[in-house]
């Protein structure tokens, strides 16, 4: 049976062990990893693998030995308890040997768990599990994660107090990094938050979120925005050597005044313009930007505007000789000294 993405989180927390076996594909191996350490943990429990309740069968193994997947579905454990026949990175070649444990699947014996990568709708490996009336599939995509499970991996660390500006920090960063790091960084949180009953704050979220180029990338803009001129220099040494395109670096300054030209344009003032800004900013950045907006003004913003496109245009030329990030540098420049006038 296939299992929709809307059913398949409230199933891996809460998987049925009275069925024979689930397969998990996806492009990304740590998405796909992540869920299926939650369905393992949730039949087998934490003590599981250490009660060796768990067998892991690499897909390549299983190609060359189809009969250990049935052997490990049958096999009687040392400890009491639910076990678990994992088979790693399998393929449509693992397919016979899966089919053949599926069909000899009988309550009692260990669940099968398979995890692939991408799939296409023509596998015999996903057509197997989705004909299946005893299995499941699911597929794990791109998508950033609902509301629903953000909140439940929250609760799960022990942050069930946290005011509006960091749950919406907290989102944030669940559409920004990868699952693995998304839940490190709520895992660090909830330590750094251990023994103390406040609500959590923006500022604590943004204390304990991973660096990342974008934060680099975003210095640079407010170092622009504010009419700093003399920072500008080596910070932009800074991003050209982590290899930031010059291209890049004109989009994302496009998108920043577009920003605060929108929020500066708003007719309810740039403070509501502000809080209109999707995706949302909160916490210091949201006040650095709601400063900026109104320093500015909508006029000299669409100046801005005129001068990013100008160099973005430049770049993308095919007769353009000057050095790119050279080309960058001075449009920011320009900026900056506007931002002072």
């Amino acid at each position: 049976m296939k299992l929709s993405a809307r059913e398949a989180p409230a199933y891996f927390a809460k998987p049925d062990p009275s069925k024979a076996g689930l397969l998990i594909y996806g492009e990304d191996a740590m998405r796909v990893a992540l869920r299926r350490q939650e369905v393992i943990a949730a039949l087998i429990g934490p003590d599981g693998e250490t009660e060796m309740r768990l067998s892991r069968i690499p897909g390549n193994d299983l190609r060359k030995d189809p009969a250990q997947l049935v052997d490990a579905v049958k096999a009687q454990g040392f400890f009491p308890g639910p076990r678990v026949a994992f088979v790693e990175d399998a393929t449509d070649a693992c397919a016979p040997s899966v089919i053949a444990a599926l069909e000899d699947w009988r309550p009692g014996d260990a669940q099968i768990v398979v995890t692939a990568g991408s799939l296409k709708a023509s596998s015999k490996l996903r057509k197997t599990f989705e004909g299946a009336k005893e299995a499941y599939a699911v597929g794990i995509y791109n998508d950033p994660p609902g509301r629903s499970e953000i909140e439940a991996t929250l609760e799960k660390a022990g942050l069930t107090a946290v005011d509006r500006a960091a749950s919406d920090a907290l989102f944030s960063l669940a559409r920004e990094l990868d699952p693995g790091d998304f839940r490190q960084t709520v895992e660090k949180v909830a330590l750094y938050k251990h023994g103390d009953d406040a609500p959590l704050t923006a500022d604590e979220v943004a204390l304990m979120a991973p660096a990342t180029t974008d934060a680099d990338l975003d210095d640079v803009l407010h170092v622009v925005a504010e009419g700093r001129t003399g920072e500008i220099g080596p910070v932009m040494q800074k991003l050209e050597g982590q290899g930031i395109a010059a291209v890049t670096l004109v989009i994302m300054a496009l998108r920043h005044f577009r920003a605060l030209h929108a929020a500066a344009a708003d007719p309810g003032g740039p403070g509501q313009g502000v809080a209109r800004l999707r995706p949302p900013v909160f916490g210091p950045r949201r006040d650095r930007m709601l400063r900026q907006a109104q320093g500015w003004g909508m006029h000299r913003l669409e100046q801005a505007l005129r001068v990013l496109t100008e160099t973005d245009l430049a770049l993308r030329s095919a007769g353009q000789r000057a050095p790119q990030m050279a080309l960058v540098e001075r449009a920011l420049i320009r900026l900056a000294m506007l931002a002072r006038r």
